[in-house]
């Protein structure tokens, strides 16, 4: 059943988690191949996108572009990559998810040079202590990589993912979210702009990236309302990784919080290897019935429980109107329309 059809979760948040946390994974059917497949990972020179990099490999992946915003780095995570899976093609493609203008040139380099790509994986992603400015877009930091540009980038694959994928073998996109945006509250919006309120520094603080996070949920929800993109064409989700160590996610902790977060790593975090199967779960394991869907500990689960009231509903077509108008630069609607 899909995630908009469930009734929402109302169990203790941290209940769930605690549990979650202790999932152990379920074992891959054994006829999974991924030869002549071809997948693309953003921010897959690190954790969780390197991980899964190397899953997908491992499972036979004929060739992998790995979506990097350091090229130097990028070089460095292929490398390991050539060396456990030298058969393999693998490359280093550029994109910054701080610029629209590199997420539209990395798009433009998908259509034009690959003739097949069968699976999207975007996982790029920040969770910033200070309050930050994009230079070009004036957005907050974590609003514009976690939202924003995530999603611009989501709907400009779309058309190379109906299209480059083999007939009867729908196109693959799953966006890496959080089970934070199940907790996460927005700032009050109903005397200004969703995203206008997210760019108030006085609106920043820790619920900031549960908060960027929930808004894709958001966009999914109405995504589906709207009946842009059939499960026949592109099958695209969200998935809830699970909270990691092992990665570079929180890099930008400091001093104690950071001594912290290391201790409640120890007892609770999930390893990169495990959050990497929910991945391949996500893109490989499942089917359409995990189309327009918010996955969590390898199983469809509800929306964020927000989602399911009218303040929902009506934050859910508000925040549609914004991003629409942000992307209209791009033709988003336009594409949408296309993919009907």
């Amino acid at each position: 059943m899909a995630s908009r059809n469930l009734s929402p979760l109302t169990s203790n948040y941290w209940r769930r988690f605690w549990r979650s946390q202790h999932t152990n994974p379920p074992p891959f059917p054994k006829d999974i191949s991924l030869t002549g497949k071809v997948a693309m990972i953003t921010g897959s020179n690190t954790g969780l996108g390197f991980e899964s990099s190397r899953q997908f490999l491992s499972l036979g992946l004929s060739r992998l572009i790995m979506g990097v915003r350091s090229i130097e780095r990028g070089e460095e995570a292929a490398a390991r990559l050539k060396a456990w899976f030298p058969k393999a093609i693998i490359e280093v493609w550029v994109v910054d998810m701080a610029s629209y203008d590199s997420i539209q040139k990395f798009v433009h380099k998908v259509e034009k040079e690959l003739e097949t790509l069968d699976i999207a994986v975007l996982n790029a992603g920040i969770n910033r202590h200070a309050f930050g400015l994009n230079k070009t877009t004036r957005h907050e930091e974590t609003l514009q990589i976690n939202y924003l540009s995530t999603f611009l980038l989501a709907i400009l694959l779309l058309p190379s993912l109906k299209s480059k994928s083999p007939l009867g073998s729908p196109g693959r996109l799953t966006i890496i979210s959080s089970a934070l945006a199940n907790i996460a509250v927005l700032p009050e919006h109903k005397s200004t702009a969703i995203l206008t309120a997210l760019d108030d520094p006085n609106n920043f603080g820790n619920p900031t990236y549960g908060s960027s996070k929930l808004l894709g949920h958001f966009f999914l929800w109405k995504l589906m309302d709207l009946e842009y993109v059939k499960a026949e064409d592109v099958v695209i989700n969200l998935i809830e990784p699970g909270f990691l160590k092992g990665t570079e996610f929180n890099r930008d902790v400091k001093g104690g919080l950071a001594i912290g977060l290391k201790l409640f790593q120890a007892l609770v975090a999930r390893t990169v290897t495990d959050a990497g199967t929910t991945v391949v779960d996500a893109t490989v394991v499942k089917g359409k019935e995990a189309h327009g869907c918010y996955m969590a500990d390898w199983e469809v689960r509800p929306f964020p429980p927000s989602l399911y009231t009218q303040d929902g509903r009506d934050t859910m077509d508000k925040l549609w109107g914004e991003t629409m108008a942000e992307f209209g630069f791009a033709n988003a609607r336009g594409i949408l329309e296309g993919m009907k």
